[in-house]
């Protein structure tokens, strides 16, 4: 019996034609898959599966350049929705109708979103494999149109300066010190909560008065300074006596090797009466946002304390540090008001704002 014939019309297939490569049992069927692969790798009709080019693409092109957790939710999406739809299905034969039946799937449970998210990694896999000459053209590009728009999508926040005050004095009850110290650096600082958890002491600078969050931390690669006010400060020399000796300034309460877990502060929140509709942990960033301008703060002063992304970015590679100026007296005066909202003292006047 011809090997060809007992692989089945894979080997034809994959050659175009019958081919024979082998008597059985003098060549082992092993041994004549292996051949076999070998050249169905060397047709132009074949190509690698997904997972082999999505594997490759997350090496070379994602791991090296991104934040650990944009890697991780890449990672996740591929392993729980694409793998089990097309990781074992060569690149050129993925077809449009294929990706967006899963595309279907995920948006039946109503996550449009991810569904987006989704076909932007299946396109950029499909878009590196035509690099790597293992794909053809990109069916992603087709299906856009096709596809459930993502909602507009707004962190909730809270709007009423009245409820902002209860919200910080609210804080001032929480039992444990790590938490409640979180809750205070982040109003204070406004930075994204995975940067808060993160934060490590090596990167805490007193004497300048400066958080230095690495560009490797960060959502753009770039790196970040956040001038710290002397409540913020105040903050961290408590956190210090705690955690000074260790890695991060904030830790899991069982394992201080260990960044504190992205759902305690949110579920602390909860624990509050806070609901999710009206307040988030990422809500800190929009308060900020909407005070400032309120206030009359300059807006590019404002978008660089929030690590906005610069949209020319050859500007963005050297300007980490535009506005120090204004940006440290800003923090000091936006510690202050929340303070004062705490307190139910005289809100502070805006001080005059240096000349850019």
């Amino acid at each position: 019996m011809h090997l060809a014939e007992k692989l089945g019309c894979t080997a034809r297939a994959a050659l175009g034609k019958k081919v024979t490569i082998g008597s059985w049992p003098d060549m082992s069927l092993i041994a004549a898959r292996r051949h076999r692969d070998g050249m169905r790798c060397s047709s132009p009709e074949s190509s690698l599966t997904f997972r082999e080019v999505a594997l490759d693409w997350l090496k070379h092109h994602v791991i090296p350049v991104q934040v650990p957790p944009h890697v991780s939710r890449q990672i996740s999406h591929l392993e729980r929705l694409v793998y089990p739809a097309i990781g074992d299905v060569p690149l050129r034969q993925i077809t449009s109708a294929t990706v967006l039946q899963l595309i279907r799937e995920i948006e039946a449970h109503g996550n449009y979103a991810t569904a987006h998210q989704v076909i932007n990694i299946i396109g950029q896999v499909l878009r590196y494999g035509i690099a790597q000459k293992q794909a053809d053209h990109d069916i992603t590009a087709e299906l856009r149109g096709a596809m459930v728009p993502v909602p507009d999508k707004h962190f909730s926040s809270i709007q009423n300066p009245d409820v902002l005050g209860g919200l910080m004095r609210a804080i001032t009850t929480l039992s444990s010190r790590t938490v409640r110290c979180a809750f205070q650096l982040e109003a204070y600082t406004f930075v994204r909560p995975g940067e808060l958890r993160l934060a490590e002491w090596s990167e805490i600078d007193f004497e300048k008065k400066e958080w230095r969050i690495p560009p490797e931390k960060m959502k753009r690669r770039r790196l970040h300074i956040v001038p710290l006010s002397r409540q913020a400060l105040t903050v961290l020399r408590e956190m210090y006596a705690a955690t000074g000796k260790l890695q991060y300034v904030f830790t899991e309460m069982r394992n201080h090797t260990r960044p504190m877990s992205n759902m305690t502060m949110l579920a602390a929140l909860r624990r509050l009466g806070f609901e999710q509709s009206e307040m988030t942990v990422h809500g800190f960033r929009s308060i900020a946002s909407t005070v400032l301008n309120e206030a009359g703060w300059p807006v590019d002063a404002i978008e660089r304390q929030l690590s906005h992304v610069e949209k020319n970015t050859v500007r963005a590679a050297y300007n980490y540090a535009q506005f120090l100026n204004i940006r440290i007296p800003m923090m000091q005066w936006y510690a202050d008001y929340l303070d004062a909202l705490r307190d139910g003292t005289e809100l502070p006047h805006r001080p005059e704002i240096p000349t850019l």
